[in-house]
């Protein structure tokens, strides 16, 4: 089937990291037939929902399986393709949430779903499932955010609500001289809400990324952060270590698994401490090419053939 992927410029997947990158070349060993879109050539007329596509090809180099663009873009209406994969990296902003509204007229399977990706925001989706996580509190006043910290023991996360990647995660201490300072840049001096979340000791040992395909645990990877680091995650140097899905993983994904699978959030990375859930990833999430490394995964064994083998099972369904 001709399958379409919204997504940044191919060319700028890592080889070793993107987990969209082995997405396509599986879609390919699959005898599947992979086109590209950015959020710019997305369109609507009238109720129909169109995107400027270019073919894609898997391209051997030295640095290792490159994705590139046939360079010969054409309009055509996003219902001609079998399915529509949004794979487009944070951040969530407005371009994002109008990509989401053009992909609603898709007239085909979308996925992750366009309204779960604006309803699951990836850390206040938390309250959910606030049985599962550390305490948490969005805030944005200077005192309750003290107070907070207070309640919480004197040290706590800050991060921001459309934080992603682990950028502007900042460590709040009771004790620190430059809390006034923290405080004023997680909320823009009171303007805008920030996550204040319970700090979890076990964050020194890492953290897991469990890979969620339909619902269900398909692998996970450990990220642990530099040294003298707050951030567990790849883009802020965090180094992967082989995991295994324990009891308390496993009770997390039960209880998630399925009200994802009903949003229409098919590939989703949770986020766990300590065994508590800290992060709901909906947002083109990654660690497909760790796991597979890792677990020395290799054809259907693979990440990206668990994704394409229940996708393709959940297309037959639908027809």
């Amino acid at each position: 089937m001709d399958v379409l992927f919204v997504c940044d410029p191919p060319e700028s997947f890592s080889p070793i990291g993107d987990s969209t990158l082995v997405m396509i070349s599986e879609a390919l060993r699959r005898g599947h037939r992979p086109y590209c879109a950015m959020l710019p050539d997305l369109a609507l007329r009238g109720d129909q929902a169109w995107a400027r596509v270019d073919a894609l090809r898997i391209e051997t180099t030295a640095q290792g399986d490159a994705a590139r663009r046939a360079l010969s873009p054409t309009w055509r209406s996003m219902a001609e393709f079998g399915v529509v994969l949004m794979r487009k990296d944070p951040p969530f902003d407005q371009g994002y949430l109008t990509a989401t509204w053009i992909l609603d007229r898709a007239q085909t399977a979308v996925l992750n779903a366009p309204a779960g990706l604006r309803n699951f925001n990836e850390k206040l989706s938390l309250a959910q499932f606030a049985e599962l996580a550390p305490a948490t509190y969005v805030l944005r006043e200077a005192q309750e955010i003290r107070r907070v910290l207070a309640e919480l023991g004197g040290r706590m996360i800050l991060k921001p609500v459309f934080g992603f990647g682990g950028r502007e995660v900042l460590l709040a201490r009771a004790d620190d001289p430059n809390l006034g300072s923290l405080i004023e840049l997680a909320t823009a001096e009171g303007t805008r809400w920030t996550i204040a979340q319970e700090y979890l000791p076990a964050a020194t040992q890492g953290d897991k990324r469990i890979l969620l395909i339909d619902g269900e645990p398909a692998g996970a990877v450990l990220r642990v952060g530099m040294p003298n680091e707050v951030r567990n995650n790849f883009h802020a140097g965090g180094k992967p270590v082989a995991a295994v899905l324990d009891d308390a993983d496993l009770a997390i994904c039960r209880r998630v698994g399925p009200i994802l699978r009903e949003q229409g959030q098919f590939f989703v990375g949770l986020d766990v401490i300590g065994a508590r859930l800290t992060e709901i990833n909906v947002t083109s999430p990654t660690g497909m090419q760790e796991i597979n490394r890792l677990g020395a995964l290799r054809d259907d064994e693979t990440m990206q053939a668990c994704f394409w083998r229940t996708l393709e099972g959940k297309l037959g369904q639908r027809a």
